[in-house]
């Protein structure tokens, strides 16, 4: 079947739904078992919008899904309703993103409502990185990224789920860090450092979050990073003889000196063994440009 027979079978399951719900209205209706013919439109409303997404046409996809959803909170089965709010935030993120993103922001919005209503913390967080990947992506409104991300980070926080919160806190150490909120990044970055050193399985990365932590120092003020960069060697002795501990010496050195080509050669070195990601070389390039006013490239 084409996708205009589906979306003309999806219309069809569409107006039996709709009558359906009419029915259940009736005063007869009320009297012999309404809800049944509401649970029936429930169902006919997600074997429309499963009919929509085969058509491709997302938007008419999330709307029957959302139409679901309503009667099921009417019926009080609160976890199928947010299942269908889910479904229905998936299918307009699919929807032309830009138009149709605030719809699938609502949709999740409403579901996270009725999970935290149930103490399902670990869901809701879930639902709110995908809020948070909207903002980063479709809508690049990074402060409100950033505050979903937290959000998630404290539900999963409260459910002893701690590499997760993990994650969401160095994605909000991150934007932080490009926002110029060096101290709210320098945090995280401590924190979370802090708990990887302890961990056998996570030691290794411990330094690459002190590497990071110490260069929102620098991008504070020379000093400060040159009394981190110590802090963090006392406190974790194998960052000592990391690659980054070195680099984050070199830098200071040639800082002190005003060097420019000395900090660009070292920034050279490391890149040829370790590649400077987007946020390294934002970082690198900041501090850079604070040599003598330099305005160059780093490489």
């Amino acid at each position: 079947m084409d996708n205009s027979g589906k979306e003309a079978e999806a219309m069809a399951l569409l107006a039996e739904a709709e009558r359906k719900v009419k029915n259940s209205q009736s005063f007869f209706s009320g009297l012999f078992g309404g809800s049944s013919k509401i649970e029936e439109a429930c169902e006919i409303y997600a074997r429309a919008a499963n009919m929509f997404k085969m058509a491709k046409n997302w938007s008419a996809a999330g709307n029957a899904f959302c139409q679901a959803a309503q009667l099921h909170l009417q019926l009080q089965s609160k976890h199928d309703a947010a299942t269908c709010f889910v479904d229905a935030g998936n299918a307009f993120k699919k929807a032309d993103p830009q138009g149709e993103a605030s719809e699938a922001i609502n949709c999740l919005m409403r579901a996270i409502e009725i999970y935290t209503d149930m103490g399902r913390f670990t869901i809701a967080a879930k639902h709110h990185i995908s809020i948070a990947e909207i903002y980063e992506t479709e809508l690049v409104d990074i402060e409100k990224a950033i505050a979903h991300y937290e959000q998630s980070a404290d539900y999963y926080k409260g459910e002893e789920s701690n590499s997760s919160a993990n994650k969401c806190l160095l994605k909000v150490a991150g934007y932080a860090a490009q926002l110029e909120q060096y101290q709210k990044a320098i945090d995280i970055y401590e924190q979370v450092g802090t708990s990887a050193m302890d961990s056998p399985l996570l030691k290794y990365s411990a330094k690459d979050y002190f590497f990071k932590a110490a260069l929102c120092h620098f991008c504070i003020d020379m000093l400060n990073a040159k009394l981190a960069v110590q802090k963090y060697e006392e406190l974790f002795p194998a960052f000592s003889d990391s690659r980054e501990c070195k680099l984050m010496k070199k830098l200071l050195e040639a800082h002190e000196e005003q060097n420019v080509d000395s900090y660009t050669e070292s920034v050279k070195e490391y890149d040829s063994i370790s590649r400077l990601d987007q946020w390294l070389t934002t970082m690198l390039l900041r501090i850079k440009k604070t040599i003598q006013g330099d305005e160059e490239d780093l490489r």
